[in-house]
């Protein structure tokens, strides 16, 4: 009965019934469960209906029940492309090709989907829409002759082209023979004539539904069925078979080292993995995740080995770019977890170059810092941090600025500011430096790099009000007096920056300033943000505008305490005279 409905099912699906024939082989499967070919056949329907989900879920069934049969695992890359997830349907593809390395469909599958998958970022180009504009495409519909007459119909062709703009559109033409035909080329499982389909019993060839004869039957009750049985599979070569059986049972091993790897059962997981690279020497993720586990023993060395094994075996086979770069980048944390820094760097730059993978990027820069701050540690020396500053004092006082600068620098990278507590001189005496050299801007860095390691103390006020006097910011400078006076209230240096700062003030505001240095000081507080502020608040700008017309609403508006610190901001900046 199984058999006459799977023949059923057969003539429905080549007839383009693909909801019959899907009828038909659920209810042989019913009757005989553990038949590969009985889902085998159904997820070719379900993908012809663009029911992907359910033709994986069958497809993976296929390959639960006789893993060592090529055509299940292109039926699962069948389905996954359908679903557009590529590195499945690749990984599916590749599977089947080691059982069956001559199959020139199956290759032909995989290097569709590793295309699409490489344009899969590009947009509509990409994906599943692409497979229906791609040129491949349109010359494999020319040399289909199921499908070669579609071609001169406009309504094809503009279905083709929506779909491909658009391959959400593609439910809408599912009923269309015609283009479950496309689909199916599409997705590599090709048609058969009427009268090959007859010769055959069933689907032939790698892209249809298949032709292949069940297990034979294991109950005498089967055994003495009245229907034919269909021919079975031409008998494979003893050495074929023998290397076929060999790869199932080095993936068997391979789960289990898994299983155990989970399970933190290392030792365990090398003994799979030896085995299975035993069995077959041509997939290096044998290798690759004994590494793993001997990353996760703490054997850096076997680790690294097993690495550099994998990689060179992987060149002779041509393995994908990103295997290679996977164990690059395990060989890289080896020797991280070594010590190895610089040569850490080396090997992720290496497998960087294979394949761009984020992670391997992060480790990269990861072990660039720390490789950063392991030499900086060493540098560091408090004896040579500290005859480097005598030197630079000596440089000050016979007023070699760029040589004490240069020293000064040399102490704070002999002595950083984490290993010395008097790092805050430096940076003081470095600010004066760049002072006497007129490079306000890298000594406003240092005077305020030294406030910030030492509050209390107050030279380095003073070095930031000087500085900020000299570029004529005598606003900010007579803050940063103030604030030095709260820290040390008898700092003579500190009352005498802010009396100069005063009397700049009341200079610019009594008018007494040249025009250029009224242009100057006002084209620096338009610079200034806080001015900026001050101007586009609509207070203000109604403040400004009363004073302007009234000179005596100013009294006014600066007995509130808010508004008279906004108006002085604009005075000291230079924006508003007041006299």
């Amino acid at each position: 009965m199984a058999d006459a409905l799977k023949a059923k099912g057969n003539q429905a699906f080549q007839a383009g019934n693909h909801e019959e024939a899907i009828k038909h082989f659920s209810d042989a499967i019913d009757l005989d469960p553990s038949n590969h070919v009985l889902y085998s056949n159904r997820s070719a329907a379900e993908a012809s209906l663009g029911r992907f989900e359910d033709a994986l879920q069958d497809a993976n069934k296929v390959v639960e029940l006789k893993p060592d049969w090529p055509k299940g695992y292109s039926r699962v890359g069948a389905a996954q492309s359908g679903l557009r997830n590529w590195d499945e349907a690749v990984q599916a593809y590749r599977r089947g090709l080691q059982l069956d390395p001559n199959n020139a469909q199956m290759q032909e599958s995989l290097e569709e989907a590793e295309a699409a998958k490489a344009g899969a970022s590009g947009g509509p180009a990409g994906g599943l829409g692409g497979m229906f504009s791609s040129p491949d495409f349109f010359a494999k519909l020319t040399t289909n002759p199921q499908t070669r007459a579609y071609l001169g119909q406009p309504d094809f062709m503009a279905m083709m082209q929506d779909v491909g703009r658009n391959p959400q559109n593609m439910s809408k033409y599912l009923s269309d023979p015609r283009f479950q035909n496309a689909l199916q080329v599409a997705l590599g499982i090709s048609m058969m004539t009427g009268d090959q389909f007859k010769q055959s019993n069933g689907f032939g060839g790698e892209e249809g539904a298949d032709s292949a004869a069940p297990e034979q039957p294991t109950s005498t009750s089967e055994a003495k069925r009245d229907e034919p049985m269909p021919e079975p599979e031409p008998e494979e070569d003893e050495e074929v078979r023998s290397k076929k059986q060999k790869m199932v049972e080095a993936l068997q091993e391979k789960e289990l080292g898994n299983a155990a790897y989970k399970a933190k059962r290392f030792d365990e997981a090398i003994q799979h993995y030896d085995k299975a690279w035993e069995l077959n020497n041509e997939d290096i993720s044998f290798l690759t995740n004994r590494a793993a586990v001997q990353l996760e023993k703490g054997d850096y060395d076997a680790c690294i080995k097993d690495c550099d094994t994998a990689v060179e075996r992987g060149r002779e086979l041509r393995t994908d770019y990103k295997t290679i770069a996977r164990a690059l980048t395990r060989k890289g944390n080896a020797q991280v977890k070594k010590g190895d820094l610089e040569g850490a760097i080396t090997t992720y730059q290496k497998a960087l170059t294979e394949h761009r993978n984020p992670d391997t990027l992060k480790r990269l820069n990861e072990t660039e810092k720390k490789l950063k701050e392991a030499k900086e540690a060493e540098y560091i020396n408090m004896d040579l941090a500290s005859q480097e500053k005598d030197k630079g004092n000596e440089a000050f006082k016979e007023q070699r600025y760029p040589d004490a600068v240069k020293h000064y620098t040399e102490a704070l990278a002999r002595g950083p500011p984490a290993t010395n507590p008097e790092a805050y001189k430096l940076y003081s005496n470095r600010a004066a430096c760049f002072t006497k050299l007129g490079a306000w801007s890298d000594g406003l860095k240092d005077a305020e790099q030294c406030i910030a390691l030492a509050p209390t103390f107050g030279k380095g006020y003073s070095r930031k009000g000087h500085l900020q006097f000299f570029m004529k910011e005598y606003d900010k400078a007579l803050a940063t007096y103030e604030e030095g006076l709260k820290q040390d209230p008898g700092n003579q240096e500190l009352k005498e920056g802010m009396q100069r700062c005063i009397e700049a003030i009341n200079k610019l505001t009594r008018g007494e300033a040249t025009e250029e240095e009224l242009k100057e000081r006002q084209a620096k507080g338009m610079a200034d943000p806080d001015v900026q502020n001050i101007l586009m608040d609509p207070v203000m700008r109604q403040v400004l505008n009363d004073m302007q017309q009234d000179p005596r609403a100013a009294q006014k508006h600066l007995k509130h305490p808010d508004i008279a610190a906004k108006l002085q901001k604009l005075v000291n900046a230079g924006i508003v005279q007041m006299r």
